[in-house]
């Protein structure tokens, strides 16, 4: 298991810029992401739908109608490109696509050959997420990543939509956060298919990344153009208490969450970049039964309850190098009813990134998470991650932040600085 260079650290470091240069060079991508089940609406035929319809699950709500960017991705990318962005994140729906196995819907994949058309017309680069979470119903209903096809499943999917969509793929991310897929699904039950066992749960996560190599040969068999890359959530742990006992447990729960698959990209299917989705630091407890503790007392926290801690990112960063791939942050972001901490927090995470490139780790964009206030998983529609506001009641309008402009001073500048200068750009 590789170390991580400070990771039990408490302490934050102070992070500015070295000079009154640019801090990211011209070519840096700029944008934001979103999730097709998370914004698009009426997905009914996936796992995630009946685990928000079901009263025994940890869901809040319905995802609904989501922010109906199944029909309004068009001024949605427009208003992205309106804010600077160069580049987007989004992802399609398998559900969709695959709504019975072996049954591709063309008139899905007509969909999403529009939407990533009028994406590349919009001028944003895009990164396309292959697997977010859903599954189609059948396919949870017949084990999901746990059915003896799986893998063969997924790679039959990717073959066909990247054989019919790769030309409109620059990027191509198989699987977003494997790890939470089998942390929150099969050991805290957070997520479908709601499974607390310890044993599913090492089993999924060695499932997924060989899924993902499985993916990366589908793309590059169908779309030899296209990028593959994993994206993982890098949160930084660090034991509870420094007894020996949580020190010990807590390298064990990082060999899983972390280094299974970071030390798994290896070999001539491992991908051609690697995105990095950070957002907190967590402390492993064996006392606790969920095996995290809170945050400590005094912990700035987000409405979610995780810790803000921006030197992580930088942390991450170096290990996530350690790769050897390419690097992008493909997710970070608050969820904050509050805009001014909203820029606190990219101010300061930028820094983080900034930082790690001046040290050496390459790194070539950053995706914000999100774009618009959505539906977040079992917390429904509560937390509020998106620079731009949307409001279901009243025909789901959407109306920019302060904190989209400000970052998009940022995407035009290369400058952290111009968060805070509205003329600086």
């Amino acid at each position: 298991m590789a170390a991580i260079t400070g990771l039990d650290r408490p302490e934050d470091s102070t992070l500015k810029p070295a000079s009154d240069a640019p801090d990211f060079p011209s070519d840096f991508l700029w944008g934001c992401a979103t999730a097709a089940h998370q914004v698009e609406g009426g997905n009914f035929n996936n796992d995630w739908w009946a685990f928000e319809h079901s009263p025994s699950t940890a869901a809040r709500e319905s995802s609904g109608d989501g922010i109906d960017q199944f029909h309004r991705y068009a001024e949605d990318f427009a208003l992205l490109k309106a804010l600077r962005h160069n580049t987007h994140r989004l992802s399609l729906e398998w559900s969709r696509i695959e709504p019975a196995p072996g049954e591709f819907s063309q008139s899905a994949i007509a969909h999403y050959r529009r939407v990533l058309t009028e994406l590349a017309d919009a001028g944003l680069v895009g990164f396309v997420t292959l697997h977010h979470f859903t599954l189609p119903a059948w396919f949870a209903e017949r084990g999901g990543w746990l059915a003896p096809d799986a893998i063969a499943t997924f790679e039959r999917y990717c073959r066909v939509v990247t054989a019919e969509l790769g030309d409109l793929m620059p990027y191509v991310c198989t699987i977003n956060e494997p790890q939470m897929i089998a942390l929150h699904g099969y050991l805290e039950g957070y997520h479908p298919p709601g499974v607390a066992n310890p044993i599913l749960w090492r089993r999924v996560g060695r499932v997924l990344l060989e899924a993902h190599q499985a993916a990366v040969r589908a793309v590059r068999d169908c779309a030899p153009s296209a990028r593959a890359g994993l994206a993982v959530q890098l949160p930084l742990l660090a034991p509870a208490r420094s007894d020996d006992t949580t020190r010990t447990f807590c390298a064990a729960m990082r060999a899983e969450i972390v280094d299974l698959y970071l030390d798994g990209l290896s070999g001539a299917d491992r991908g051609d970049w690697l995105g990095v989705q950070y957002y907190r630091k967590q402390w492993v407890d064996t006392a606790s039964p969920t095996l995290f503790a809170p945050p400590p007392a005094g912990t700035q926290v987000t409405q979610m309850g995780w810790a803000v801690f921006p030197e992580g990112l930088r942390l991450m960063l170096h290990r996530a190098a350690e790769t050897g791939l390419p690097l992008f942050v493909t997710e970070n972001g608050i969820a904050t009813d509050d805009d001014v901490e909203r820029i606190d927090y990219i101010e300061s995470h930028l820094y983080a990134l900034a930082q790690a490139r001046r040290e050496g780790v390459d790194i070539r964009g950053y995706i914000h998470w999100s774009g618009f206030d959505n539906f977040e998983w079992s917390e429904g529609y509560g937390p509020k991650f998106g620079i731009v506001a949307v409001d279901r009641e009243h025909g789901f309008a959407r109306t920019p932040k302060p904190s989209a402009y400000a970052y998009a001073r940022v995407a035009a500048s290369g400058r952290i600085s111009a968060l805070r200068h509205k003329h600086s750009c």
